[in-house]
């Protein structure tokens, strides 16, 4: 066999089965169910020359109450105390360190010089500006001022976190002012 048969011979079979990554589509979509016409019904009052109707008042007998038996009660059993009572006081104890070990917020006292910082840089930053600002720019240097002094007060009360918080949005604006 020459070498163009051969070749033909080994991808026909390839050829002929197509891609199997394809996916298959459904030839026959269902379809929805064809809609049936109703004739109008046309409304016939009802005669007025019938009796009234017969009501007869049925009185209903009230369900007969069921009671359950109650069930005795549980006496608790008597248990002998163990001699080794202050072991026992030992083991329920809790340690003063928990398993884990000491869950922190981090070191108060750096985040504490870090707010105070980033606080003083701000202000530095903010009153080093030289160029005149829009009416816009203004308030935001305002703003900005309000948000140190807070920070500061935040920081006198104890609340490092909320200074910090402060001192970034503060940091956030003057980074905006900035050309």
């Amino acid at each position: 066999m020459r070498l163009p048969a051969r070749s033909a011979a080994w991808l026909l079979p390839l050829l002929l089965a197509g891609c199997h990554h394809k996916a298959k589509v459904a030839q026959n979509l269902p379809l929805a169910p064809a809609v049936e016409e109703q004739p109008p019904q046309i409304h016939v009052p009802p005669p007025n020359d019938l009796p009234p109707p017969d009501v007869t008042a049925t009185v209903q007998q009230p369900a007969p109450v069921i009671t359950l038996p109650k069930e005795p009660e549980k006496k608790p059993a008597h248990r002998k105390k163990p001699a080794n009572t202050n072991t026992q006081q030992a083991a329920i104890t809790s340690p003063s360190v928990p398993a884990i070990g000491q869950l922190t917020t981090g070191d108060p006292v750096d985040m504490r010089q870090q707010t105070d910082s980033s606080i003083e840089a701000t202000e530095k930053s903010l009153n080093g500006m030289n160029r005149q600002l829009s009416d816009q720019e203004l308030k935001t240097a305002a703003q900005i001022r309000e948000f140190l002094k807070e920070a500061r007060a935040a920081l006198t009360a104890g609340d490092i976190d909320g200074a910090h918080t402060l001192a970034i949005k503060a940091k956030v604006l003057l980074d905006e002012l900035r050309p």
